[in-house]
């Protein structure tokens, strides 16, 4: 089971942080921070910039923390922030990732949460440094979580006049 929670840590928490690298920076494949802004400026979102920077920093330190299993409920919860608020993006495109829709981000909030309810396993920093098991607490922050980033979301998004 511990080899398994690694191999899903590192999976997870590598594409996370990689899909972060993207928004911020020209590498793995990403346009930059300005290429991040127009992305969501075309999702209807205000601040382009910043929201890129936030959206990107936030899977980046997400995504890192999964791998390393370091504070995980914590990954999970800003995993899901940003995840949920892609979800309701993509949300009016349906379930499947060929029509652009949010199975995607759905798998990525849904897989952290489970790591915070399973706990990292034995080869994770949080269970080098004595933090498990967590305060119940935690997995429901990572719930709550949801819901909350998609009232933000609407509150962030331009009202797009229809013509």
């Amino acid at each position: 089971m511990n080899t398994g929670l690694l191999i899903l840590r590192l999976v997870v928490g590598l594409l996370f942080a990689g899909h972060g690298i993207q928004k911020v920076s020209h590498r793995l494949g990403g346009h930059g921070i300005e290429g991040g802004a127009a992305e969501f400026r075309a999702d209807g979102f205000r601040g382009g910039r910043l929201t890129a920077a936030a959206a990107g920093l936030g899977q980046i330190t997400a995504g890192l923390l999964l791998s390393a299993g370091a504070l995980t409920p914590l990954a999970a919860t800003i995993s899901a922030g940003v995840m949920t608020v892609a979800a309701t993006v993509k949300w009016r495109n349906g379930l499947w990732v060929q029509h652009d829709g949010y199975e995607y981000p759905l798998v990525l909030t849904v897989l952290p949460a489970v790591l915070t309810l399973t706990g990292p396993g034995r080869w994770s920093v949080d269970q080098a440094i004595g933090l498990l098991p967590w305060a119940p607490w935690w997995a429901a922050s990572a719930v709550v979580s949801s819901p909350c980033t998609s009232v933000l979301r609407v509150s962030l998004m331009d009202q797009i006049p229809t013509e």
